[in-house]
């Protein structure tokens, strides 16, 4: 993630933690959690399909799927944190320090930066499936936007309505995972994540049986308890987990408002709360916004820190031809308790 302090971008990823999901009830939404102990200037931000996407050794793209999502606000390349193109395919970065390894430059084969991937695979490609013949010759490699921006250190989550993977650069190469889960929180990488999993195995939203001793009449004492185990910390590790058993125990009516309220809600239960974390520069992690995006629409919701109501940008009210970045104004897209009857 970038900020702009008097117009230059400076990294400020090193403290960043995020949950990624994808949910599908009747239609198909992707949304995370960005977390973070600042503003990197973000907006919500339609990148049209003739707005020339110029990349540093890949070739320049001058008509592409159009993609809408959060990004950090300047008007030459759309450095988005997440977004979804308009066939449906979605993409975003989150942090991975210590393990993120970008190669250098070879001149060969697909070369793109870390904060030109999502714009290439949105623009080009218009399915996960699509996107695989290109992920075989891909290098992510070690360049930066600017020059007082060093590469912030990455790894993506890739998704549609039928596969998602995970794109982990490291030093032995560009590693490549089935999702299962549809769920990205950052380190360790997305193996230990996967294998973590079967700790928890167990957990259900019944109510649980005793299976400690048959000859013991243990009964549960109230509701709840068949997820006594599952972890409550702000850890990558545990929200994952917690994200997981979430969206996959998740009930909710098949409707736009019930399905968005249910996304923000799962959101919620991974989120950080000012105070909760404490990073070693002493600054409070917090989410500093959520979103959810319906991929068949396009309309991308989100809610800020400091402000619960939910706003919505819908990518049919611009121009999807034009040939400049269009940002929305988030004044004029209040929805106050359009999506959950309970925000108020």
């Amino acid at each position: 993630a970038v900020r702009d302090i008097n117009h230059k971008y400076i990294v400020v990823g090193g403290n960043a933690m995020c949950t990624c999901i994808t949910y599908k009830n009747g239609d198909f939404y992707f949304g995370r959690n960005l977390d973070l102990d600042c503003s990197f200037n973000e907006s919500v931000v339609l990148t049209p399909r003739n707005f020339p996407l110029e990349f540093r050794k890949a070739p320049k793209r001058n008509t592409h799927y159009a993609m809408i999502g959060m990004a950090s606000k300047n008007d030459c390349f759309p450095l988005y944190a997440e977004a979804v193109n308009e066939k449906g395919l979605c993409m975003a970065g989150l942090n991975f320090p210590g393990n993120a390894y970008y190669q250098k430059v070879t001149e060969s084969g697909l070369e793109l930066a870390s904060f030109e991937v999502i714009a290439w695979f949105l623009g080009e490609c218009a399915s996960v499936e699509d996107a695989k013949k290109y992920l075989k010759n891909l290098s992510i490699v070690d360049l930066s936007f600017a020059s007082q921006m060093p590469a912030a250190p990455l790894h993506w989550m890739l998704a549609d309505s039928k596969e998602c993977l995970v794109l982990e650069a490291v030093k032995d190469g560009l590693k490549v995972h089935e999702n299962p889960f549809g769920v990205l929180t950052n380190n360790p990488p997305f193996d230990y994540h996967r294998m973590n999993m079967v700790n928890y195995l167990n957990l259900t939203a019944q109510n649980p049986e005793n299976r400690f001793c048959a000859g013991l009449p243990l009964k549960p004492y109230a509701q709840g308890m068949g997820a006594v185990g599952l972890p409550g910390d702000w850890s990558s590790s545990s929200r994952f987990v917690r994200a997981a058993f979430l969206k996959e125990n998740s009930h909710a009516q098949q409707s736009e408002n019930a399905n968005v309220s249910q996304f923000f809600h799962i959101l919620d239960n991974v989120a950080m709360v000012r105070g909760s974390v404490i990073t070693d520069t002493g600054t409070c992690d917090i989410t500093t916004y959520s979103c959810c995006v319906n991929t068949r629409t396009g309309k991308y919701y989100y809610r800020r820190y400091d402000d619960f109501m939910i706003r919505t940008a819908d990518p049919l009210t611009a121009d999807l031809d034009a040939s400049s970045l269009y940002w929305f104004e988030e004044e004029s897209q209040s929805l106050p308790s359009a999506i959950d009857p309970a925000i108020k």
